[in-house]
């Protein structure tokens, strides 16, 4: 088979203090610091995932773009996804250091685009997005190589692009997820690839449907992501005690205080993820495999995968058929379930870097 025709199959790096054994209760060894998240990310890169997101919080945990720049020299072949949020930095000045970046790991960097409001900011939802357009499409002329004219609301330049230039001499692919419709329609203009949150796959479906009309408006093709955790055992019975391990020592008040931490927790994508919890059984489980205990101590993607090696390839080759080309997985903790997930379910998924 093609590598076209494979998807992309990443792993996540605990750059935001969000590594747990058990969630809710704080472990000093998985706080976000550089030797952790160092072995994260090596230890995916070694297990031969294809790529690994460097996300970005405030509040918590360690900058991306930092530590991109002292992880890119120690990995050989995986693709670091590196999250920026638009506005934070000059747009030239921001140009540059992905350049660099992209220069420092020979070519393997990836942007996962961020629309949140800067710590501390108040934006309507409105003109948070056309900033980001505004950035996203201001940052892709000038890795791209081509001068920058632009007059718009929050990106005022006429400026040459910098000397240095990515490896491939264009601007590296652009990820961005959201679910509200000005969020959707700054995908459908200006992104590469569209992330989702997990979901039934039938939901999943819905909106890479969706989301293909709306590129098709503007004369455009979009690939499709998925960011989910994922459960997985030997047997089904093993994964699911596993999910109840997780969340054996959390309480409301520690799981809401957790929530309401993150700088997205009132968004439209969250709050589907808050309706798909309500919606579980008892236990969590909306569908047979598709659990969303995870959500009860975090405020983004809050459901996992959960069962045995085939069941879990099952439900990703179910994803597959509605359109996902992207996965971007993880599990608690990180890098103890790095290894496991790469020992039970990437040699079962032939996969390769999105092209």
């Amino acid at each position: 088979m093609p590598t076209s025709d494979l998807p992309e199959i990443s792993w996540f790096a605990a750059l935001c203090d969000d590594d747990h054994e058990f969630l809710g209760v704080p472990d000093p060894a998985l706080e976000s610091s550089w030797e952790h998240c160092r072995d994260i990310v090596l230890a995916a890169d070694r297990h031969g995932f294809d790529g690994i997101l460097l996300p970005s919080g405030y509040q918590l945990g360690i900058d991306p773009v930092a530590f991109a720049g002292g992880i890119a020299p120690l990995t050989t072949r995986i693709r670091l996804l590196l999250a920026v949020r638009m506005g934070e930095t000059w747009v030239p000045q921001l140009a540059r250091q992905i350049a660099t970046l992209d220069r420092m790991c020979g070519g393997r960097l990836d942007v996962n685009v961020i629309s949140s409001e800067m710590p501390g900011e108040r934006l309507d939802s409105g003109p948070r997005y056309r900033r980001t357009i505004e950035t996203m499409v201001a940052l892709r002329t000038l890795l791209d190589g081509e001068p920058l004219s632009s007059h718009g609301e929050f990106v005022d330049l006429e400026l040459e692009p910098p000397r240095i230039r990515t490896t491939s001499g264009h601007a590296p692919k652009l990820y961005f997820g959201g679910f509200s419709d000005d969020a959707k329609d700054t995908a459908a203009r200006a992104a590469d690839v569209f992330l989702t949150w997990p979901d039934t796959v039938d939901a999943v479906g819905a909106t890479i449907a969706e989301m293909r009309g709306r590129a098709a408006a503007y004369g455009r093709t979009l690939r499709y992501g998925l960011r989910t955790h994922v459960i997985v055992r030997d047997t089904e019975d093993e994964a699911r005690a596993a999910a109840a391990r997780l969340v054996s020592r959390l309480d409301a008040a520690t799981g809401a205080a957790i929530r309401g931490r993150s700088l997205d927790a009132a968004s439209v994508g969250v709050q589907r993820q808050a309706a798909l919890r309500e919606s579980s059984d008892g236990d969590g489980y909306v569908e047979r495999h598709l659990w969303t205990g995870i959500g009860r101590a975090r405020s983004g993607a809050g459901a996992a995968i959960v069962g045995d090696p085939d069941q879990v390839v099952a439900m990703l080759q179910g994803y597959r058929e509605v359109g996902v080309d992207a996965f971007i997985l993880s599990g608690y903790p990180y890098l103890d379930e790095c290894e496991r997930v790469a020992r039970l379910v990437l040699p079962r998924l032939p996969h390769a870097p999105l092209t």
